[in-house]
């Protein structure tokens, strides 16, 4: 990467590449990748795509700017964006500052999305972009394609499919990179900054129709990808296998902690991202507070009764884990579980 990144300091008297040409299609070829490896969802009717185009693939700075764009061209004043709380605090942020309205449908229990709620809410405040994250952050969960494919036919709008943790998620997990095809207001965004360990960079992708990725140039500030970050990405793309080695042993580190939590008595959200979702946690605050006098820093997400942890190396689990088994030893009652 640091050869690939040198080569080009003798032209950076010129602008990049606005078209990002090399980058879009290596970001093609790496979803094609994952659609090849995925194969064919048993429960789809639909025609899946065996590739994905170089005209279906936008990207920007980071997935944030990524969203922002679809919301500049698609969203706006006078018009709604509607999600499923909790998720990704900065889908309102991003909505609301293109003057959208936001609207937030709770999910239902254990935080997931059923086709009746998801196809109830949108057809209640028909609003013109919805966003599905999956997995879901802050919680973990995925959400099934048939919710998907049932929230695009309930809605005329544009269907935002965020992916950003969907490398760190188990065999079930199925991308909507496959619902693509027939479906020209479809969006699944994805980003570097997670599995890819890239988040100096700032590279976040889309893939949709090559209709709607055409829409998204009329709102892009000018050369909005330097040719530095053109360039780091084609690297870690040309060897996606090498940087994408870190993502089984963070799966595996979260899967300790699930148990470990588990073993405690917490009630752990199944997660196929790389952090874990804990409920029935008396006082959130307090043992956050212990944690960091230990050492540990983990999240209060601000969902109540819950805490959030990210996996790290097997040294960072074990030192969690051995950071909460002594708390809960020694404050039993003001840390042990809260009733649900």
């Amino acid at each position: 990467m640091q050869e690939r990144v040198a080569a080009i300091s003798s032209t950076l008297n010129r602008y990049p590449d606005r078209e990002f040409t090399a980058l879009r299609n290596l970001l093609a070829d790496y979803l094609s990748g994952v659609l090849r490896r995925e194969g064919r969802p048993t429960a789809l009717q639909a025609p899946v795509p065996s590739s994905i185009s170089p005209d279906m693939i936008w990207a920007a700075n980071g997935s944030n700017e990524v969203l922002f764009h679809i919301l500049q061209a698609y969203a706006g004043p006078g018009r709604s964006a509607l999600g499923f709380g909790p998720s990704y605090s900065m889908h309102p942020l991003i909505a609301q500052s293109t003057g959208a309205d936001w609207i937030e449908v709770p999910r239902g229990a254990d935080f997931a999305i059923t086709v009746d709620h998801a196809v109830d809410a949108v057809r209640t405040h028909s609003p013109d972009v919805v966003f599905l994250c999956t997995p879901n952050n802050p919680t973990g969960n995925s959400t099934p394609l048939e919710v998907i494919e049932a929230v695009y036919d309930a809605t005329d709008g544009i269907v935002i499919v965020d992916e950003a943790y969907a490398e760190f998620a188990g065999p079930d997990f199925r991308t909507a990179l496959s619902l693509l095809p027939g479906r020209p207001r479809l969006v699944v965004s994805r980003t570097m900054s997670k599995a890819f360990a890239f988040a100096g960079a700032r590279l976040g992708y889309a893939a949709a129709d090559p209709g709607l990725v055409d829409g998204l140039r009329l709102v892009r500030m000018p050369y909005h990808l330097s040719s530095l970050t053109q360039a780091a990405a084609e690297a870690a793309l040309a060897h996606p296998d090498s940087l994408l080695a870190g993502v089984q042993e963070l799966s595996r580190q979260r899967d300790r902690m699930v148990a470990g939590l588990r073993e405690h008595g917490f009630d752990v959200v199944a997660s196929d991202a790389n952090f874990v979702l804990f409920r029935g946690v008396a006082d959130p605050a307090l043992l956050w507070t212990r944690l960091v006098e230990k050492g540990v820093l983990i999240r209060d997400v601000g969902i109540p009764g819950s805490l959030r942890v990210n996996a790290g190396t097997d040294a960072e689990t074990t030192a969690f884990l051995t950071a909460m088994a002594e708390i809960l030893s020694t404050h039993p009652d003001t840390l042990g579980r809260s009733p649900q």
